[in-house]
């Protein structure tokens, strides 16, 4: 893992790093997660911080803990991380695309098929 850049929370990086490693299936489902107390002394942070990012994917259910035992990747979780990334490019890239699409007057038929063309 690189160093943490200065522009987020440090607990925010740890998450979307988890998050990044369920979705490329880097970590699978029921594996261990590194433990707080593993990122807090690998990475020289607050263990305060890094039980922080792990309280966050908890609440989102893609980390269950397991008293005594650590945390895990729940069951479902990469299909979950997918399906909230693919609303998020509709309406982030997508969207706007075919709104100015719209306004310059290409067809609907005319996107797909340089899509098609293109893939």
């Amino acid at each position: 893992m690189d160093a943490f850049d200065d522009r987020t929370p440090i607990y925010q990086q740890i998450a979307d790093r988890i998050r990044g490693a369920i979705l490329s299936g880097e970590l699978s489902e029921g594996e261990q997660v590194m433990s707080t107390t593993q990122y807090a002394t690998t990475y020289r942070i607050n263990p305060a911080t890094a039980a922080k990012a792990m309280a966050q994917l908890v609440d989102e259910g893609l980390l269950e803990k397991r008293r005594g035992l650590g945390m895990f990747v729940e069951p479902g979780a990469r299909e979950r991380l997918r399906a909230a990334g693919r609303a998020t490019f509709f309406a982030r890239s997508l969207d706007p695309v075919l709104a100015e699409a719209a306004t310059l007057g290409i067809p609907t038929g005319q996107i797909i098929d340089h899509i098609r063309r293109t893939r």
